[in-house]
């Protein structure tokens, strides 16, 4: 029999803060940290890093928490006394998305949808704004996802999870809803049904004090709802009746705040635990009750047909069941009944939820490279032909990009990428490395191509990759390496952007073997039918060669009008290629800085024998701003970058003093959609 859902616990990455970008603006007025004393220490851990949240229900398991772990209770929960919810609150707004044409005949629109359940790391002591490493599953392909549940829970640590700012953050900015989870584990692991019971517990009243708690929750954090599994054996029809109850009112306190509810396939009406893999008559009243549903992995080929024609009966679309497909092990090699999900023939069935296809990063071996865990991810979502366009025949892995068409948020001008893909090994600024630290923050990830890689070519066809060797800005960039005998054209961004007077691309390349004649690649218009070509027109870039540092080409889109449907560019060589894409920019008008943040200051600070830890906070800058960095300006007057977030909080550890420097001086810059800096507001810590 399937195992039921339950995390499994895996290396914690280690806490600190992202990545650098270098800025050499003027600096603005400094806020003196307060005398010893004045400043209120935080709780959490001695160095005061903030962890992502999770909760019991109410009570607390008998005997004390393990090393790093704190236990709470939901109930007692306040938002004005979370000292860690400045740092876990997301910003980015779920961002509206459309479907282009898709680029190959397989992909449907319309139908099957995919939900992920992804374990980012323990339950607890899971950093809530990144870490010194660019050892983390930074996931990219977002065009093929419809809900991300922020996956893990367990009974020594607890079992209400909040996802942490920047995965919120990271899926918003591609238009994916993030779930947090409610895992009630199975008695073998260590559940409890008293926790069942104390999450259905009605006050005097009659009413769900912990449904209120949890909305409360996702609308402080800025997530989207939440993935709700009872798996705990042991309950009656009293039970079940209580647990639809709580899920309904659940629902109809957060509808007005735009939350969704899935139900896990595993409690049923009458309060056992019993996995049906379908539904049927024991669960469909969590069905009508919830937005959606996992089938549990016990479905077969008639159970999801049966599931949706159930489904159609009572008035809901069959896309809304998430067939479940257990990755966690075996990845692209597990042997799925994908034509019981999305046969090729007819429409597709059900919609489907990969449970851990953070497996792309597990399964490599401890040395493992961002290079070779982005090249794994890609064959896991595009297939191995890794060219959306060109989808794999009848392998045994039918990858998303073959069935599910991709979408895209690329909207609004202004729009801007430097292919940052949220890790790296080193951070770039202009081309330049101002840090040589690695590093991981889905929050300062861009929007990325969401179709990798679409490359049309007459001759032979070149590797195309995310690489971590150089970058233009962040710690990524767009790799084309290898044969060009013909034309290539490499499509990059289905975009809706309105097409104004004066409208400019900007491409920041460089060649590192050539050389190259680059071309950008635009259109006004779709294929006429998927799997067509895109009708782009060129605009030549200039000719780029080999091993002559980075370059920006400004190119004006005159006699152009409507909409710009589709970027890319094209490169003609004539034998061996390395060129590289750093960024791309469309605007109106030149980048204008955004206004800067106010009131900077230090909320709390700590001496560990890594050094002085501060926690900082400051009132967001008005008006739109993408991210902030944060700086240290070093006797001398070089700034060292401490990294980058998207919150007006920001936790910096392990500060020593510099030689002949009596205080430390941190600048803080808000940093707009075109990657332009506002002026600097500073805070001091007096040594």
């Amino acid at each position: 029999m399937t195992q039921p859902i339950a995390p499994r616990r895996r290396s914690v990455v280690l806490a600190g803060a992202a990545g650098a970008a270098a800025a050499l603006l003027a600096p603005g007025p400094a806020a003196a940290v307060p005398g010893p004393g004045s400043t209120a220490a935080a709780a959490g851990s001695a160095d005061l890093q903030p962890y992502a949240s999770y909760w019991f229900p109410d009570s607390l398991p008998a005997g004390t928490p393990g090393e790093g772990v704190t236990w709470r209770s939901l109930s007692t929960w306040r938002p004005e006394d979370d000292p860690d919810l400045p740092f876990n609150t997301a910003a980015v707004p779920l961002a509206p998305r459309f479907t282009p044409v898709p680029p190959n005949r397989t992909a449907r629109t319309g139908q099957a949808r995919i939900q992920s359940l992804v374990s980012f790391g323990h339950t607890s002591r899971n950093p809530s704004q990144g870490a010194p490493t660019a050892d983390y599953y930074a996931l990219t392909h977002w065009a093929y996802l419809d809900e991300l549940v922020f996956w893990g829970g367990s009974a020594g640590e607890g079992l209400i999870l909040a996802p942490n700012a920047p995965v919120v953050d990271a899926a918003h900015r591609h238009g994916v809803s993030v779930l947090g989870t409610v895992f009630l584990p199975p008695v073998h692991w260590g559940g409890d049904l008293r926790w069942t019971r104390d999450l259905v517990r009605r006050d005097p009243l009659g009413r769900f004090p912990l449904a209120a708690k949890l909305v409360e929750v996702a609308t402080a954090h800025g997530f989207d709802g939440w993935f709700v599994n009872a798996e705990t054996e042991g309950g009656d029809a009293a039970l079940g009746s209580e647990m639809l109850a709580f899920v309904r009112d659940l629902r109809a306190r957060g509808e007005s705040a735009g939350l969704r509810i899935t139900w896990y396939d595993a409690m049923t009406v009458g309060g056992t635990v019993a996995w049906q893999g379908a539904l049927n008559e024991r669960n469909e009243d969590f069905f009508r009750t919830a937005d959606s549903m996992f089938v549990d992995f016990r479905w077969t080929p008639s159970r999801l047909a049966s599931s949706a024609t159930r489904a159609a009966g009572l008035g809901r679309s069959r896309y809304e069941l998430w067939a479940g497909v257990d990755v966690e092990a075996n990845g692209w090699n597990k042997a799925v009944d994908w034509d019981a999900i999305i046969p090729r023939d007819r429409d597709h069935v059900v919609s489907y939820g990969f449970y851990r296809p953070e497996w792309t990063r597990n399964h490599l071996p401890a040395d493992r490279t961002p290079g070779r865990f982005h090249a794994a991810d890609d064959r896991f979502w595009t297939g191995q032909s890794l060219d959306p366009s060109a989808p794999d025949g009848d392998g045994g892995w039918r990858a998303p990009a073959t069935a599910v068409a991709d979408r895209s948020t690329v909207t609004a001008l202004p729009f801007a990428t430097t292919f940052n893909t949220g890790h790296g090994l080193r951070w770039y600024d202009g081309g330049t490395v101002t840090s040589g630290t690695e590093w991981n923050h889905l929050g300062l990830q861009d929007r990325l191509p969401g179709r990798r890689w679409v490359v049309r070519t007459e001759g032979r066809r070149p590797a195309v990759s995310f690489d971590f060797a150089d970058a233009w800005r962040g710690g990524s960039s767009v790799l084309v390496a290898g044969p060009v005998d013909a034309p290539v054209t490499l499509e990059l961004y289905a975009t809706r952007l309105p097409l104004r007077p004066g409208t400019v691309v900007e491409l920041a390349h460089r060649a590192d073997e050539g050389p190259v004649t680059v071309e950008l690649a635009v259109a006004t218009a779709e294929p006429a039918r998927p799997g067509d070509p895109v009708p782009y027109r060129y605009v030549p870039a200039g000719t780029l060669r080999g091993g002559g540092g980075w370059t920006t080409a400004t190119l004006r889109l005159n006699g152009l009008s409507g909409e710009l449907r589709a970027l890319g560019v094209r490169l003609t060589g004539d034998g061996a290629v390395a060129y590289r894409l750093g960024g791309l920019a469309v605007r109106c008008a030149a980048a204008r800085p955004p206004a800067p943040p106010t009131r900077p200051r230090v909320t709390a600070r700590a001496t560990t024998g890594d050094g002085t830890a501060l926690r900082l906070r400051w009132t967001a800058a008005p008006g739109p701003v993408r991210h902030y960095e944060l700086h240290r300006v070093l006797p001398g007057g070089d700034r060292r970058f401490l990294g980058g977030t998207c919150q007006s909080a920001f936790h910096v550890p392990g500060l020593r003093p510099e030689p002949g420097e009596r205080a430390a001086r941190i600048e803080i810059r808000a940093v707009g959609e075109l990657y332009a800096a506002s002026s600097a507001v500073s805070v001091v810590h007096p040594w």
